[in-house]
């Protein structure tokens, strides 16, 4: 399998469906609606969405029918990021070398665009629960995704993130603000799909443990990125973790020690995937991709 050819065969699936669940431009009030687009197709790689599908994959099935799930996880994704690059946060003026939603509509609508992300994503998750079997398993997703999204996951770590700015941190602490910062939404996605197929707790397991381990090494190589990275490429300028006075895995470690870090992580995604009996091939390149990754 190319891994590149992958990747963009289902970053552009995403997109297709994301195309048909989000508000026309049009709609009016418009220029919400155009935020959230500009936003969404800003050139994302569909990371999580991607992963849901092949969790999904992993177990046998056909992932096509969790599509509108997927879709929903790029929303929040979206939202956070939109409120990651506001003044009161990263204070960050590009992403993926295109300004970011405040420079371009202002904060008063990028907050509310991330806003709007968010909700309408479990607007599609609820009625996704209609063409799905399975009612108690959407309802178990949902929660999942809620709880990924919250307080005791995306938005704690986020707390814990801004309140360490500018002091000295335990590597309990970045454990933490980094499993759920970044680690809980990727575990939620490659979980959601495991659940609603009907995986077994062993394979729910199995997947967990590979999310749990993609997650540090996303975040660790993206810690590395910001050191070490091309502008070009990454399309934001790099150092703002160390302008912001963040604490980071190589603040902590050092640049080698981290990178040692990181392919152990990988090493153990890898292997944890060895029960499953699909194609878990998309999962394993998907992990050891993020060791060479440029952006």
């Amino acid at each position: 399998m190319r891994l590149k050819q992958y990747l963009q065969e289902r970053a552009l699936l995403v997109d297709e469906h994301l195309s048909t669940l989000l508000p026309r431009e049009t709609e009016y009030p418009q220029i919400i609606h155009e935020a959230m687009q500009y936003s969404i197709f800003a050139g994302g790689k569909r990371l999580r969405p991607i992963m849901c599908l092949a969790g999904v994959e992993a177990l046998g099935k056909e992932y096509e029918p969790y599509l509108p799930v997927a879709c929903a996880l790029e929303m929040i994704h979206t939202y956070s990021l939109i409120h990651d690059d506001l003044p009161a946060m990263d204070n960050d003026d590009y992403r993926r070398g295109k300004l970011t939603s405040h420079k371009v509509y202002g904060e008063d609508i990028a907050i509310l665009a991330g806003d709007a992300l968010l909700t309408h994503a479990f607007e599609v998750l609820a009625t996704a629960a209609e063409g799905l079997p399975g009612e108690k398993r959407m309802l178990r997703v949902i929660r999942e995704v809620a709880m990924a999204s919250g307080t005791r996951g995306m938005i704690g770590g986020q707390v814990v993130d801004v309140q360490s700015e500018g002091k000295a941190i335990t590597p309990l602490t970045l454990d933490y603000i980094h499993t759920h910062k970044t680690g809980a939404l990727f575990r939620a996605a490659v979980r959601s799909g495991a659940l609603l197929t009907g995986a077994s707790e062993n394979e729910l397991s199995a997947l967990t443990e590979y999310a749990e381990c993609f997650g540090l090494v996303f975040q660790i190589t993206d810690d590395l990125l910001d050191i070490l990275g091309d502008e070009k490429i990454l399309g934001k300028p790099v150092g703002s973790d160390e302008k912001n006075q963040k604490g980071t895995y190589p603040s902590l470690y050092g640049i080698e020690k981290s990178k040692e870090l990181a392919r152990e992580a990988v090493d153990k995604a890898v292997k944890s995937l060895e029960p499953l009996r699909g194609n878990t091939e998309p999962l394993i390149l998907l992990a050891r991709y993020l060791i060479e990754r440029k952006s």
